[in-house]
């Protein structure tokens, strides 16, 4: 018997057919993602796996507040990225290298300039951005990541590469920010050790390294919570989470690791 969530796998143009163990393509398809269901008892987190062969989309998400001032409701996207793997040379672009009007981005959009204007980051795993909304993004090929944002899919396309999908231009333009990326929790994590990865405002996550301490026991203690595993097995209410999976605890008080267990917990605080 396992405590992890119920998940679904998606395909994507941008896919991988074989993916990192522990997960599995299906025979012929291309996973891009690996979706957790979000249970009740933290209905504002979704927790996912992204596995890229090819470019995503340039993009960019609105925030909460953007959302509701367009009379759509409290659909504002707020996400982070945790790097699980990387091939050499795989990279993300975060943000603008220099300040860049609505009028730049609109043309650059159009003409596909775009993703030249972008910063790209080489990245290799542990590596740990931070996307706010308004931060115009986008995923390189050749990494898998574990992604943690509000649960909703609120999505504007920039950029496509030509892709058959549709685009949201007009609405990119509204919220996007032309400035550069420049968020200090954005860093590459040690292999090793206990690291406060955000404390706010939307989400906490911590990643572990071995058992429980009185810190995570103060900053978890407040309600219910995620637990990801990245080596080693996670014990939540008595039944194993393995690394590939996604457990809630109803507390701290209900997890239990032992010395050679890594991964990441997750709370809300919205």
């Amino acid at each position: 018997m396992t405590a992890a969530l119920p998940f679904r796998m998606l395909e994507k143009p941008w896919g991988q057919d074989v993916l990192p163990p522990p997960f599995a393509a299906p025979p012929g398809k291309r996973i891009g993602e690996v979706w957790f269901e979000t249970p009740a008892a933290l209905p504002q987190l979704l927790i996912k796996y992204l596995f890229t062969s090819e470019k995503l989309s340039v993009q960019v998400h609105p925030s909460d507040a953007q959302t509701l001032a367009a009379g759509q409701g409290r659909l504002g996207k707020e996400e982070c990225w945790y790097v699980v793997s990387a091939a050499p040379g795989a990279v993300l672009g975060v943000g603008f290298d220099r300040r860049v009007s609505a009028q730049e981005i609109r043309a650059a959009a159009l003409d596909g300039s775009i993703e030249a204007m972008l910063t790209w980051h080489q990245v290799q795993p542990g590596d740990f951005f931070y996307i706010t909304p308004g931060t115009v993004h986008a995923i390189g090929a050749g990494i898998s990541l574990i992604e943690i944002q509000q649960n909703t899919d609120t999505t504007y396309r920039m950029y496509d590469y030509g892709r058959p999908r549709p685009l949201h231009l007009e609405e990119a333009i509204g919220v996007a920010r032309g400035e550069p990326y420049d968020d200090p929790r954005q860093r590459r994590i040690p292999e090793r050790g206990e690291e406060l990865l955000t404390d706010g405002p939307l989400f906490r996550l911590l990643r572990y390294d071995g058992a429980l301490s009185d810190r995570m026991h103060d900053l978890f203690a407040g309600g219910p919570l995620l637990v990801i595993p990245l080596a080693g097995d996670a014990i939540v209410h008595s039944q194993p989470a393995r690394p590939g999976d996604c457990a809630l605890a109803m507390s701290v008080a209900d997890l239990r690791l032992d010395g050679g267990a890594r991964g990441i917990l997750a709370q809300s605080l919205a």
